[in-house]
């Protein structure tokens, strides 16, 4: 219930400064408009090839549900598990990040930001839950964003 109270209020939220008839739109214009829509078609890409990614690694000809570590593949999205243990988040915060660019509106900055908090809490807590699982995980990783956090 909780959930679909913060994303739906704050779609409503976000769609009252959209639509506005005050709205202003960015300062950049259209070039600034297409290289976000290409930043967030992008990202949900990312997203959806890491949500593939995971849900392979849970199939095996025997039908065993056994935890495996993520690992990169062939398809280029899946590159980033060389450096997050959450790529599927990393594509999500970038998804909103360039919706924020597009926008350019306080409203969706300040979910972008929010949304950053909670995706970093779940990251953090499915890295560590990697590092106890497995003895061999790769060190290099980090939770959600390379070589920061």
């Amino acid at each position: 219930m909780r959930n679909c109270f913060y994303y739906w209020g704050f779609a409503a939220w976000l769609a009252y400064y959209i639509n506005h008839p005050l709205y202003t739109p960015p300062s950049y214009g259209q070039k600034q408009v297409n290289f976000a829509l290409i930043m967030c078609l992008t990202c949900e890409a990312g997203n959806f090839s890491i949500h593939i990614a995971l849900s392979n690694l849970r199939k095996d000809s025997k039908g065993s549900k056994t935890c495996k570590i993520p690992y990169p593949t062939k398809n280029p999205f899946t590159w980033l598990f060389y450096f997050v243990s959450c790529p599927n988040y990393t594509y999500e915060l970038g998804t909103w990040i360039g919706f924020t660019i597009m926008t350019q509106c306080v409203p969706v900055g300040l979910f972008t930001l929010l949304c950053f908090i909670q995706l970093t809490v779940w990251a953090k807590d499915k890295h560590y839950t990697y590092l106890r699982e497995f003895k061999d995980y790769p060190s290099l990783r980090m939770s959600i964003i390379p070589f920061l956090l």
